[in-house]
């Protein structure tokens, strides 16, 4: 007879796959814990029959083998992809069609966009562009017409472009019906933004038709490989913006791939470390990537392609030429006669040669210091080690191992002693010993990365009391530790470094951003964005009691944003990992440099405490400035989530509180040459904090927050942080 008792659940897996330009990694992570349980590395499958489909199917397989669960236990799978960045990289993009509808002005608008063609892509190619003109949109014989005229020419995609579609899609709608009926993929402007801006709107969605057939091809075969496997979890994704998005998704907007590589590390120091405050560098063997993450958001903007502005929402990513393998550049190579030049950019995957630190110590016996180019046409003063065991690289991975600043077990340590064999020769030469030389050379090779992150710092108003550094990728330590030190900034490297990219595709939210230009927008208006933001997360199966939305109301550019972020489920993570009183205050009281014994508790909820204290300015004057509470927001976890410098907190439960809103925001509403400023406003509600900060209008602002507090039962509480606008 068999047992009754059914077997013990298993937690489910959350696996995330990151398709690079040489390897495709996945790692497999508990939705309980976010402990990761398992990473595995295969070769891109670049040349295969089914594309990099074949690869993530080999990287999955091998990964649930290596852990031991089936494909039934996973109960998210996501995968980042560079093939639409290297589309526009590489100018290997689909010949694209424009139909322009429209008469009188419009067609003479549209008559320009034959200058698409003019666009150039990195590559140096110009965007492949064929065009026809549609008068009669309302003819479908017309709109076929134009369709089948730049078939002739070539297009295998077609784009639907209307001046004014945004307020009236009817002509556009015209064109990709026509589009379906000869099978051929296409889209419209007004699918892709809500924005005005004729030839913006229309040079993103020819970018997004362009690699749009590689992408709808690629989603086809890894969505049967996924199926055959035997993985039921919907596939999603990774988006350019730090999120993630369902498979109908992307096949409607591959363009929102484009530039994910660097998002996936942001969302796995967002999910994955608990950045709420702070840079993420992401350093390779060639470069580092650098990015913001503010008060718990990652910072997004519009970026550009081929040179020129687009829609396409984007993390705001700056790069900067030094990672591990970066080159040192030296003047002469004589003992004491040579001076340090410069670190990079060439690196020593460019220059075909291994890192001195990871030879063997026999093979750098004897070695001397010679200067090479990488490249022809590169300057001659690379410096490199020649010895009877061949040539080595002098690198930045070197120089840290040798100023003991990679740790114990990091992807890049490497044996000490034998690092610090590799630049006594570098030493000599510029007369100094190793620590000086090593440091030397980090000095220089962080020059430009400290400028970027001042410019970031500054940029978006971090604050630096809380603001930490957190270094991700295979050469995280070679340039993270020293950075921290040199800038006087809290630096950590991530755990599992080497693998924060496909960690953050694993860890990843759904999310949507809708962005409409509504000139006077009323409270019905920003609702209905608002509303429309919701849904889309909703649409791609997030869960609706996790959905958090963000709205933004720029009143001079009559721009009202929403961006919605929701789980697919709801992750309940283990209650093993709650921090405990000590913990909780420690964290909080480190962030304010104070003692734990100094802070005050003005809030809690089950999910969030509110601890801070109250203190006045600094310097000469201080004591006749106005007293200010420092605030902040800490989780269950022990993270802090939200700080301020200039808070008041109140508690009120979700029946009352609408009406006890109103009277606090008026009440702290204060009035100058612009007119009436309300506070900036965020709420605490169960397992939400919901930003309401974006939105200067006291009206949008009480809007915006009855619809947060609806969802509430009447006696639940609700926490209101408060904070004066500067």
């Amino acid at each position: 007879m068999s047992d009754p008792t059914p077997p013990p659940a298993r937690d489910p897996v959350r696996v995330g796959i990151d398709v690079g330009g040489t390897f495709t990694d996945a790692v497999a992570v508990s939705a309980t814990t976010y402990a990761l349980l398992g990473q595995v590395k295969v070769p891109t499958s670049h040349d295969h029959a089914d594309g990099v489909a074949d690869g993530i199917m080999t990287a999955l397989e091998r990964l649930l083998d290596d852990i031991g669960v089936s494909a039934d236990d996973v109960g998210f799978l996501a995968h980042g992809t560079t093939q639409a960045t290297n589309a526009l990289l590489e100018g290997d993009v689909a010949t694209i069609g424009i139909v322009g509808v429209g008469t009188g002005f419009d067609a003479l608008a549209n008559r320009r966009l034959r200058s698409l063609g003019k666009l150039r892509l990195d590559s140096g190619h110009a965007l492949p562009v064929r065009y026809a003109a549609l008068r009669e949109p309302e003819s479908s014989e017309a709109a076929l017409a134009s369709v089948d005229a730049v078939i002739a020419e070539g297009a295998e995609v077609i784009v639907a472009v209307e001046p004014f579609s945004v307020d009236d899609p009817r002509g556009e709608r015209a064109v990709l019906e026509a589009a379906a009926s000869r099978h051929l993929p296409a889209t419209a402007t007004h699918e892709i933004t809500q924005l005005y801006g004729l030839g913006k709107r229309a040079r993103t969605a020819a970018l997004n038709a362009g690699v749009m057939p590689r992408m709808l091809l690629t989603a086809d075969l890894v969505e049967s490989s996924i199926l055959r496997a035997g993985v039921s979890a919907p596939l999603m994704v990774m988006r350019c913006d730090g999120g993630v998005m369902s498979l109908p998704e992307m096949r409607h907007r591959p363009l929102l791939t484009v530039l994910s590589g660097p998002a996936a590390g942001v969302a796995g120091a967002l999910m994955g470390e608990k950045v709420s405050e702070g840079v993420f560098l992401e350093t390779g063997g060639t470069s580092t990537d650098i990015s913001v993450i503010r008060r718990g958001r990652v910072q997004i903007r519009h970026t550009e392609l081929g040179g020129k502005e687009t829609y396409l929402s984007a993390l705001d990513v700056r790069t900067v030429g030094i990672g591990g393998g970066s080159l040192i550049r030296i003047s002469g190579t004589g003992p004491a006669g040579a001076s340090l030049i410069d670190v990079g950019p060439r690196s020593a995957h460019i220059s075909g040669l291994p890192y001195a630190c990871f030879a063997e110590p026999a093979e750098l016996e004897g070695a001397r210091l010679v200067t090479i180019r990488p490249l022809e046409g590169d300057p001659a003063d690379y410096a490199v080690l020649e010895s009877d065991g061949g040539r080595f690289a002098l690198t930045v991975t070197c120089a840290a191992n040798a100023a003991g600043l990679v740790p114990e077990g990091d992807y890049a340590r490497a044996e000490s002693a034998t690092a610090r064999t590799a630049l006594e020769p570098l030493a000599e030469a510029l007369g100094t010993d190793v620590e000086g030389a090593a440091r030397q050379v980090l000095h220089r090779a962080t020059d430009r990365v400290s400028e970027v992150v001042d410019a970031l710092v500054d940029d978006y108003g971090l604050d630096r009391d809380v603001c930490s550094m957190v270094g991700g990728g295979g050469g995280a330590a070679t340039v993270t530790p020293y950075l921290g030190e040199r800038m006087r900034l809290n630096a950590r490297i991530a755990a599992h470094s080497e693998v924060i990219s496909p960690l953050g595709v694993a860890l990843a939210l759904v999310r949507e951003s809708v962005e409409r230009i509504i000139p006077g927008a009323t409270h019905a208006d920003v609702l209905a964005v608002r509303a429309e933001a919701e849904q889309a997360v909703l649409d791609q199966g997030a869960d609706p009691s996790a959905i958090e939305v963000d709205v933004t109301v720029d009143p001079q550019r009559n721009l009202v944003t929403a961006v919605a972020t929701g789980a697919t489920e709801l992750r309940t993570k283990d209650r093993s990992s709650v921090a405990g009183e000590a913990a909780t205050r420690a964290a909080v009281a480190a962030s304010l440099d104070a003692r734990p014994e100094e802070l005050t508790e003005y809030a809690a909820t089950d999910q969030y405490r509110v601890l801070g204290l109250v203190r006045r300015p600094g310097g000469p004057f201080g004591r006749f400035g106005r007293e200010r509470t420092h605030v902040r927001v800490v989780d269950s976890e022990g993270v802090v989530r939200l700080h301020s410098s200039d808070a008041e907190v109140d508690t009120l439960v979700a029946g009352q509180a609408e009406g006890g809103l109103k009277d606090l925001v008026a009440e702290r509403t204060v009035y100058g040459d612009g007119g009436a400023v309300p506070p900036a406003v965020w709420l605490l509600l169960g397992p939400k904090l919901a930003d309401l900060s974006g939105v200067m209008d006291s009206g949008h602002l009480l809007a915006l927050a009855a619809t947060e507090i609806a969802r509430r039962g009447p006696e639940e509480k609700v926490v209101v942080l408060m904070e004066r606008r500067r």
